[in-house]
């Protein structure tokens, strides 16, 4: 793989030495660096060499942020950009695929998987949850809205977290390797949330998640260790 220059935008400035630390001795170089979108942008633009790929964790979502992405995206249409924050929201989903980005991630997404992630989206592949953006772009992001939250829907701590990982596109290996449970037992966990929240599939049960706010949970909050996918 050819070497890929990469421009990092986070508020966190540790969370952006570890990026580069993870990046040592990978095909993925850090250029350059800033800590919001809006001290990012002219960064960029200023830069003698243009960054191959863009890493960013919106600060709110907000409508000046996509804006700001979508002028990026507009003005440097061969830079691929790709979300990686700790929020899976409907609105910050919705925002990065209107502004243009090629990827959103999670940031408890293992290095491994986070790697192979962002070779993926410089071969040009997606690397959004595309069962959701397909639903969001279709504006159908309501059809498996609920008024009754998780735990009113009688939902276990070891379902919420199933959840949790479905959200992040996990196979049922991966979510048995999470739990450390078999995945025999994750297949019966599944088949009891599914039944509880009246989804037929997978797909319909990460939507459900997703808009009763169990994918803005952190990691932690739901049981699932940061450091893994």
């Amino acid at each position: 793989m050819d070497p890929v220059n990469v421009f990092l935008i986070d508020a966190n400035k540790l969370f952006r030495e570890g990026m580069k630390r993870l990046f040592e001795n990978t095909p993925f170089k850090v250029m350059g660096e800033a800590g919001t979108l809006r001290e990012g942008v002219p960064a960029v633009e200023a830069a003698g060499t243009q960054p191959d790929l863009i890493l960013i964790d919106l600060v709110n979502g907000g409508e000046d942020e996509a804006d700001q992405l979508r002028a990026l995206r507009d003005g440097h249409p061969g830079i691929r950009v790709v979300i990686l924050t700790t929020d899976l929201c409907t609105r910050r989903l919705s925002g990065a695929l209107g502004a243009g980005a090629h990827g959103y991630l999670m940031k408890d997404i293992a290095c491994e998987a986070l790697m192979q992630s962002l070779k993926l989206v410089m071969m040009g592949e997606k690397v959004f949850p595309t069962h959701l953006a397909e639903l969001l772009i279709n504006g159908r992001s309501d059809e498996l809205a609920t008024e009754v939250p998780a735990r009113r829907k009688g939902l276990s701590q070891r379902e919420i977290q199933i959840l949790r990982c479905l959200l992040n596109g996990n196979s049922n290996k991966m979510i048995a390797n999470h739990l450390h449970i078999t995945e025999a037992t994750v297949k019966v966990h599944l088949k009891s949330l599914l039944r509880k929240i009246n989804a037929s599939n997978r797909t319909q049960a990460a939507i459900w998640a997703l808009n009763n706010g169990i994918g803005d949970q952190p990691a932690e909050a739901a049981g699932v260790s940061a450091s893994v996918v």
